[in-house]
């Protein structure tokens, strides 16, 4: 599995990926959503580069012109809600691509101690299509790869990228023992070393969904 870690390069990414992580910054949520969808755009231009294309003839009003267009059928998948602006940005650049959604969440026994539920799903059949996974952090991947066996239940895509705005170590060592490895690709703005007992990645950003749309009770 292939995995693309976008702080290693020198790009804007790591500016918008600074003012998600800055706790004054964070204080305006809609900046905060805005970088999620500007850093979903260039994830989704990267990949962009990694599917296949074809020549074809494009009648202009003065004469034919030869272009390259998309010859992939691409499935932009999200889990709710801090995933939503994060999805945006890549619909503006695959704006031609089918959508799916996913509802997991926590479902807290004690303090500390959670399971993982899906309690929604709404996806196009999958079968030889390009499926992006698209959710803003990757803390222990648990809710990725559930997010996906629910998704396959609507076929069997021919690959698949996982894209994350942070994930942790352990999460990428997750995906790699629950994904495919020869049709997975996992993108990602940086990887952070540890979880919390809480499992937040550290130093992370705090909870997405709650700073991109408020406080949940």
């Amino acid at each position: 599995m292939d995995v693309i870690n976008f702080a290693d390069h020198n790009s804007i990414i790591n500016q918008y990926m600074a003012e998600l992580r800055d706790v004054n910054i964070q204080k305006d949520m809609l900046r905060f959503r805005r970088n999620l969808e500007r850093i979903g755009e260039l994830m989704a231009y990267e990949i962009s580069k990694t599917l296949n294309y074809t020549d074809r003839e494009i009648q202009t009003p003065l004469a034919v012109a030869n272009n390259k267009v998309l010859d992939t059928q691409v499935v932009l998948a999200t889990i709710f809600r801090a995933g939503v602006p994060f999805h945006q940005g890549m619909l503006n650049i695959f704006d031609h691509s089918q959508n799916a959604f996913v509802s997991a969440y926590r479902k807290y026994k004690e303090k500390e101690n959670f399971d993982v539920c899906i309690e929604y799903l709404a996806s196009p059949l999958l079968d030889g299509k390009t499926l992006i996974i698209a959710d803003p952090m990757l803390a222990t991947g648990a809710s990725m790869e559930l997010s996906y066996r629910a998704l396959i239940t609507k076929g069997n895509p021919a690959h698949i990228h996982v894209a994350s705005v942070i994930a942790s170590n352990a999460a990428i060592d997750y995906i790699r023992a629950t994904f495919p490895q020869e049709k997975t690709t996992l993108w990602v703005g940086a990887v952070d070393p540890e979880i919390n007992s809480h499992s937040y990645i550290v130093p992370g950003l705090g909870d997405a969904g709650d700073l991109a749309y408020g406080v949940k009770e």
